[in-house]
């Protein structure tokens, strides 16, 4: 009976906790540090003012990205030997946007096509233990998308 008076007591707490956005950590997630802001890759997606998606089909994609093999071939590179990313370097601000990739594209949602193929509207290098492919190209179409002082910056 205790263990139910316990659970019941802390249950709310924990409720609370996690949509307050303070919950358990999976630490740093990948993210674009410039000027004074920041695009981030959401750790929830209440948390996103922004969705991105992924599509195997070039036909229904509106953003064509490709994966290069050299960094001076990029429009954006990403490259570190890092465990985890440098967290000082991302700081959440009010200014920072944060990205979600969503499964579910709505029509203002961007569906990006990942390849090697040529003829993208932009162009990644990644060689990091941190940032995945998706992650990058998340990031590059979301900073694009995002209000004009944050995609002047990627220019």
């Amino acid at each position: 009976m205790l263990r139910l008076k316990i659970l019941a007591s802390t249950t709310p707490l924990l409720l609370a906790w996690l949509v307050a956005g303070i919950g358990p950590s999976t630490g740093a997630k990948p993210c674009i540090a410039f000027d004074q802001t920041s695009v981030q890759i959401a750790t929830t997606p209440w948390k996103a003012q922004s969705f991105v998606s992924f599509t195997q089909d070039p036909a229904a994609a509106t953003v064509r990205v490709q994966i290069v093999d050299s960094p001076e071939l990029a429009d954006f590179a990403v490259i570190d030997d890092a465990e985890t990313p440098n967290e000082s370097s991302c700081s959440v601000t009010a200014a920072t946007q944060f990205i979600a990739i969503t499964s579910v594209a709505s029509a203002a949602t961007p569906v990006i096509y990942l390849s090697r193929d040529d003829g993208a509207d932009y162009r990644i290098f990644v060689r990091s233990k941190t940032f995945t492919f998706q992650d990058a190209a998340a990031l590059v179409v979301g900073a694009h998308r995002s209000p004009t002082h944050l995609a002047a910056a990627l220019l």
